[in-house]
């Protein structure tokens, strides 16, 4: 008999870490919290395996995951939800999930007569300088943008994060190997991608990258990108930006 319980244990726990690490598929649907009409064309993407469907007309889908995986659901002009896959999800498929939409709030609006002169004044202490000598590549754009006017590229701020364990690159990149990892598998998925392209809000990105959204400015800062760019660039650019912030700093570190 103990030999039994024994043999049933080792049975129950090799099904469930089995259940752990198969990849299945499951299936949902995404409607308005509101109408509970369905949502067509919201970015399903499984921020631990980096990958991403999207609904279809009907507001049903379908993506590949594992247990414990996180599933982020976005669509404009709604707020994200970030969801986890449980057993019961993948035991009882489908599952419906609920997009609330974001409120705008205008304070005051204020309408001012335009008087048309004739020329146009510029103030070019506001046009972004580019020096051809210190830009750098961002996918999505023909010219890339200034590193800076003194520092010739993110190389000199990411020295000084090297030999300051306190600074604050060295806290995001140094601190979290396995998020950094996930660059390169963003830049394979094509929803993920296209997703990234079309948002400036970097919920998406920060999720992806399981860090702060506020911290994103300042990771960008600290590999010296302009304030410009930082203001106005989308989510992927943003992306491609600490991509390669991140492989300098690992070059910059394994030949310290």
């Amino acid at each position: 008999m103990r030999y039994f319980v024994v043999f049933l244990f080792t049975l129950m726990t090799t099904s469930v870490w089995s259940q752990k690490d198969t990849l299945v598929n499951i299936k949902g649907s995404v409607v308005n919290n509101t109408t509970k009409l369905p949502l067509s064309n919201v970015n399903v993407i499984n921020a631990t395996r980096v990958t991403g469907t999207a609904t279809t007309g009907s507001g049903t889908f379908e993506i590949a995951t594992k247990l414990n995986d996180t599933l982020l659901f976005s669509y404009i002009g709604y707020e994200t939800v970030k969801v986890k896959v449980t057993n019961d999800w993948i035991k009882n498929n489908p599952t419906k999930i609920y997009l609330t939409e974001k409120a705008y709030v205008l304070d005051e609006v204020v309408i001012r007569q335009y008087q048309l002169t004739g020329y146009v004044e510029v103030d070019t202490q506001l046009i972004p300088v580019a020096n051809d000598g210190y830009r750098y590549s961002i996918s999505g754009l023909n010219a890339g943008y200034e590193a800076g006017d003194k520092s010739p590229s993110a190389v000199s701020k990411v020295m000084r994060s090297i030999f300051n364990p306190a600074d604050f690159l060295y806290n995001v990149f140094g601190k979290r190997p396995n998020e950094m990892k996930k660059l390169k598998e963003m830049k394979k998925d094509d929803t993920v991608r296209n997703l990234l392209a079309t948002k400036f809000d970097r919920e998406t990105l920060a999720a992806l990258l399981e860090i702060d959204k506020d911290d994103i400015p300042q990771i960008l800062a600290n590999c010296n990108y302009s304030d410009y760019f930082i203001q106005t660039a989308n989510d992927l650019q943003i992306m491609d930006a600490i991509s390669l912030c991140y492989e300098e700093y690992k070059i910059l570190k394994k030949n310290k």
